[in-house]
């Protein structure tokens, strides 16, 4: 790295930075893939499974919940795995979406319906730490945790 300017970066990566944006990669397309495959399950094998996670109090036709963010997890996922120069802003609309669909996790927990094989009420309430895994998954796999960091240190 030149000592003059510390501002720049080396030319290449270091071994530990390359291993790091090859896990995030592999992380990210797996994330994509899950995301495609979940997204396919709501409008086919499991779409029962999915209206049950619907929020009882939501002023919407659940099937039309089911099959919207089936569509929204295909097109996440899709773009997961394609646009790899727009990662950040895909990676925070994934971070979003997993916190809009939250509420039918707590639903299903205050609810306690079984689906999924979430039939007990510690499988349901265990569930629900998922989430936020899911949600920093999206965040650290596309770079937009970093991305949100350094934006927040330049506005400081």
């Amino acid at each position: 790295m030149n000592t003059e300017n510390k501002n720049l970066r080396p030319a290449q990566p270091s071994l530990g930075q390359g291993t790091s944006r090859t896990v995030q990669t592999v992380l990210r397309i797996l994330l994509g893939a899950f995301l495609v495959f979940a997204g396919t399950s709501h409008l086919t094998t499991a779409r029962a499974e999915f209206l049950a996670q619907v929020p009882i109090w939501l002023p919407v036709n659940a099937d039309l919940v089911v099959i919207l963010s089936g569509i929204a997890e295909i097109t996440l996922g899709l773009a997961l795995i394609a646009l790899f120069k727009q990662r950040v802003l895909v990676g925070l609309a994934t971070a979003a979406f997993f916190v809009l669909i939250f509420p039918g996790n707590i639903s299903q927990y205050v609810n306690r319906i079984d689906a999924f094989g979430l039939n007990t009420e510690q499988a349901r309430f265990t569930r629900l730490f998922f989430q936020p895994v899911l949600v920093l998954w999206a965040l650290w796999a596309t770079g937009a945790w970093r991305a949100l960091v350094i934006r927040k240190a330049k506005s400081a």
